[in-house]
């Protein structure tokens, strides 16, 4: 059976009874293929109804908008000649469709995913913060002619939602004419880069900023690049981060600092006074290591994945509550989606001028402590200094 007609009417009687949520293909025929995904949801355009088609290509995203019937063609082409599975969402049912090697197909029904419906609003496709810009070539991130390499289109989907991040704090912090930001374990600088050019040459902002990483080859590599692109309010520095003194911070950023390097960070932030710490911590070692051997009182905590994810909360929350209870508030949110890496939570602080019940916070980081058998947290070790 090859005949797509019993798919098409299951989408036919979603839209009938008004429950169609979303459509996606996935699983390429070929590994080489350059698209790797369609996504399908339901719009209003002109208050006439369409499909709207989002093409996940390896290095950018496509847009399309189509009539029911025009769906149905797409939908014929691309599952019969470019992708093996489909599915479709509604409030009903989930309804999965495999085409195999030989084009036979296989529909098969399962629980529904989604309670409510997306909106049906002509969204436009998101703001790519960062194009064509020279960094992205030197760093092999980008060809020549500004086409983002294959290979690095993950890199690129970060970069760009890394400063949509960044755009939207800034946006809501209070911050100088000249503001200086510090990078601390800027690595290959890929994201280092990545701010400075945005905010220096797109946003036009007086910014000042500096790389610290303790590898001295990749500083001399960073530093070379940023000579090549003209980036003359842009270096970097080889020290560990601890050893870095200088006074003024606007903007302190850590992403994936290892192990305690981020609350050696977000100490150098908060003594800074920094309008803004944003950090993406990374490893969480220390409370592992300050516990082990000793016997959790909570059963949870028995099984060593559990652990390790709960000390990582742990850690992090700590970490929240010190900056909470030096005048900041604090968020912690997904930096980049768990499908590329685990390490995916950033925390953020931001510098406020009012008044924290610190005896509140003190209790609850002395509670937590009690709780899980904390006699001291690395963080709290370097603002008792």
């Amino acid at each position: 059976m090859n005949d797509l007609t019993p798919f098409f009417k299951e989408i036919e009687a979603s839209l009938e009874r008004n429950d169609f949520v979303k459509l996606t293909l996935s699983k390429p025929l070929s590994k080489k293929n350059e698209l790797q995904n369609v996504y399908f949801r339901s719009i209003i355009i002109k208050e006439k109804p369409f499909f709207q088609a989002t093409y996940r290509y390896k290095t950018n995203d496509q847009v399309k908008n189509y009539t029911f019937t025009e769906l149905q063609e797409v939908l014929n082409d691309l599952l019969l000649n470019a992708f093996r599975f489909a599915t479709l969402f509604t409030l009903e049912k989930d309804v999965q469709m495999f085409v195999s090697k030989k084009k036979k197909i296989t529909i098969k029904e399962t629980h529904p995913s989604f309670k409510n419906k997306l909106p049906e609003t002509h969204n436009k496709p998101k703001e790519k913060r960062i194009e064509k810009s020279a960094f992205l070539y030197h760093l092999g991130v980008s060809d020549k002619d500004g086409n983002i390499i294959p290979k690095m289109a993950d890199k690129f989907r970060q970069i760009n939602k890394y400063l949509e991040i960044i755009d939207n704090l800034i946006q809501t912090t209070d911050l100088p004419k000249q503001v200086k930001i510090v990078d601390m374990g800027s690595g290959k600088g890929y994201l280092t880069f990545a701010l400075y050019d945005y905010l220096k040459n797109k946003k036009g902002l007086d910014v000042k900023v500096t790389g610290i990483e303790l590898r001295e080859n990749l500083v001399n590599y960073c530093n070379n690049v940023a000579k090549k692109c003209g980036y003359e309010n842009l270096h970097f520095e080889c020290k560990p981060i601890e050893n870095f003194k200088e006074g003024k911070i606007d903007i302190l950023i850590a992403l994936h600092a290892c192990d305690t390097a981020t609350d050696d960070a977000l100490y150098k932030g908060m003594t800074a006074n920094a309008k803004l710490i944003v950090t993406a911590p990374c490893c969480h070692k220390q409370i592992r290591k300050h516990l082990k051997g000793t016997t959790p009182k909570n059963p949870i905590l028995k099984f060593g994945i559990f652990k390790e994810r709960q000390y990582e909360m742990l850690t992090d929350t700590l970490r929240a509550l010190y900056l909470e209870e030096n005048n900041y508030q604090t968020n912690i949110f997904e930096f980049v989606s768990n499908e590329h890496t685990r390490k995916n939570v950033m925390l953020v602080g931001k510098k406020s001028n009012k008044k924290t019940d610190k005896k509140q916070i003190h209790s609850k980081i002395e509670s937590l402590k009690n709780e899980f058998g904390v006699k001291e947290h690395y963080l709290e070790k370097l603002l008792k200094k």
